[in-house]
């Protein structure tokens, strides 16, 4: 990998004094030429918009079939976290893995930087669409599981705000991390399989971490999804402890410093010829 396919400093940045935008400016700029271009993308604006909406209904039966005695935990109180879940698994994540490959392959990211617009500032942009996406379907779903599911108010919301902030800064970082290991569009819809696959069977999302086995249930609070359901769910019921909310805050944060380090170190602007 050559040293240009990674956030090392440009030699060819534009002269110091010559900026003629604001960063905030660019930004949007950024943002609405790739809702844009998403907008034209049949597939994952579906994948986006529909698939969270839809399947954490589809698991209520399931839910209702689980023994959640002694847990704490309703039927809603299941189903709300598994819905946000999903929005940040397709709508944040699986969509953006896609969105940076695709841009690389077509040598977006690498023309965006022969300008004056800076890389964080070309990350953020690409991302910013499907965080706000990712944001509006949380915030419907939320919605829907309080008006269907009867799941009341969250007993402590600042637990609930932070969880949902972490997946939103999260999940573009991992995302960008996986196009790393994507040489194509297509590869990039293979490669997200294999973290979809975990935190929708080890997280939470599906399967609550508090009807596993204790042994099983430590390892799983490992992976990405788990610290956002924990304070998600947690904070939802009132029944997260102090300990327990800073041991997920942990665990997230240790996750998105991975993130960062990993891009900064690796992420590819440009096609591997």
């Amino acid at each position: 990998m050559s040293p240009t396919d990674t956030l090392a400093p440009r030699t060819h940045r534009p002269a110091p004094g010559t900026t003629t935008t604001t960063p905030v400016g660019r930004l949007l700029s950024l943002a609405r030429a790739e809702l844009t271009l998403i907008g034209r993308a049949k597939g994952t604006l579906f994948a986006a918009l529909f698939v969270p909406l839809v399947v954490p209904f589809t698991m209520k039966s399931a839910a209702q079939e689980m023994d959640l005695k002694g847990t704490g935990l309703s039927v809603g109180s299941v189903l709300l976290p598994s819905a946000i879940a999903f929005s940040l698994l397709f709508a944040v994540y699986s969509a953006l893995v896609t969105v940076y490959a695709a841009r690389r392959e077509e040598l977006v990211l690498k023309r965006l930087r022969t300008g004056e617009v800076r890389d964080t500032e070309i990350l953020a942009g690409a991302a910013l669409p499907s965080v706000a996406i990712g944001l509006v379907q949380c915030l419907v779903l939320i919605g829907m599981c309080a008006a269907m599911l009867d799941v009341g108010t969250p007993g402590a919301v600042h637990y609930v705000a932070l969880g949902l902030v972490l997946g939103l800064v999260m999940f573009p970082l991992l995302a960008a991390v996986t196009s790393i290991v994507s040489q194509s569009v297509e590869s990039a819809q293979v490669m997200v399989m294999p973290l979809l696959i975990a935190s929708l069977i080890g997280s939470g999302a599906t399967v609550p971490l508090e009807v596993m086995p204790d042994k099983l249930a430590r390892i799983c609070e490992l992976l990405p999804l788990s610290p956002v359901i924990a304070l998600i769910r947690g904070g939802w019921t009132g029944e997260l402890d102090t300990g327990e909310a800073l041991r997920a805050l942990t665990i997230a944060v240790a996750w998105i410093a991975v993130g960062v380090f990993a891009v900064r170190k690796w992420f590819r602007w440009e096609p591997r010829r």
